[in-house]
């Protein structure tokens, strides 16, 4: 593939072809004299020679054509980039405790379940943050890691979507879901650690308290968004009634607004409400906006030379046509 040509005037020589071409295939104005020994020679039909001696004079301007190509300087051109920026290593860390199967984040168009919510809220997040590692932790009563901090988005998307409550003793263990995090990050070395932690509800178990959590993050320089999702007071929790119907009970919630404000200020971060879908996706939003580094991109292209296979086979055309102008096509054109 040719990207560029290195001496693009050199095409104007092509303009001498056509001249060329003229000279080389019209007759002589006196070969349209007959005389009267050659009346007899006009009735005879063409000889093969004749009829290919034209063949000539268009191998010498395809020869000629090519070596002004190469004359010109094709070249097949590599682009190459250099991105450098300030890495970002990311954290997740997500309430998976029955709470969230609260069904306060439906809309007109389906039910959904807070959980349900925040999987796809956190997979716009993860597309928008290709060039950073992200790590993602479920929690109830105790963490589970699900992904370490990794460029595969498309496999941590699959391990964001396999999220399920039920699965894990149920509870709310923030402050243990911290340390899982900050352990996450305490090897990184990205120039920003963010842990983004998502809860419904309040610390109700873990051997760690939020408020022994904080100096250790603190000591990492890690940063945590908190968010807390969801209504309070009365919502709306499926249930199974004795004959395996799903039925839906009025449950009264409360979140612990000081404690996750005070994980997000004291570590340099910021605490959001997420009443509803539509909030909820502008706090992620937001987090990406205030976590963005500058990227520096360097872009440059090395070239080479691809005049070579036009140089071979002009001169090639070139000297078959001199070698058929040896022989008989010649002496026919003579």
């Amino acid at each position: 593939m040719i990207d560029r040509l290195a001496h693009p005037y050199a095409l104007l020589l092509l303009l001498l072809l056509p001249a060329l071409l003229y000279v080389r295939l019209r007759r002589p104005a006196g070969s349209r004299l007959l005389r009267p020994g050659n009346l007899a020679l006009a009735t005879l039909k063409p000889s093969w020679a004749q009829r290919l001696s034209p063949l000539l004079s268009v191998l010498e301007a395809l020869g000629l054509l090519l070596l002004i190509v190469a004359l010109a300087r094709p070249q097949d051109g590599l682009t190459q980039r250099n991105v450098q920026k300030d890495s970002v290593d990311i954290v997740l860390v997500l309430d998976l405790s029955t709470s969230m199967r609260a069904v306060d984040f439906s809309d007109e168009k389906s039910r959904r379940n807070r959980l349900d919510a925040v999987k796809e809220v956190a997979k716009t997040f993860i597309k928008g943050r290709e060039m950073d590692r992200i790590g993602l932790i479920g929690f109830a009563a105790m963490p589970y890691s699900f992904s370490p901090l990794t460029l595969d988005h498309a496999w941590l998307e699959e391990r964001l979507e396999g999220l399920k409550t039920g699965e894990l003793p149920d509870g709310t263990a923030i402050g243990t879901a911290v340390v899982s995090g900050v352990n996450r990050l305490r090897e990184s070395e990205a120039e920003s650690k963010v842990l983004v932690l998502l809860t419904d509800g309040m610390n109700t178990a873990g051997e760690v308290s939020p408020q022994q959590a904080l100096p250790l993050a603190q000591a990492e320089d890690i940063r945590i968004y908190s968010i807390g999702a969801g209504s309070e007071g009365p919502v709306l929790m499926p249930m199974i009634d004795p004959f395996g119907r799903e039925r839906f009970r009025e449950v009264t919630m409360r979140i612990d607004h000081a404690t996750l404000s005070m994980l997000a200020e004291e570590t340099g971060g910021q605490y959001f409400r997420a009443r509803n879908p539509e909030q909820l996706e502008e706090v992620f939003q937001e987090i990406d906006e205030l976590e963005r580094t500058e990227i520096e991109l360097t872009e440059y292209t090395l070239y080479e030379e691809r005049f070579l296979p036009f140089a071979l086979i002009g001169c090639f055309l070139l000297f078959v046509e001199r070698l058929l102008a040896s022989g008989r096509l010649g002496r026919v054109l003579a």
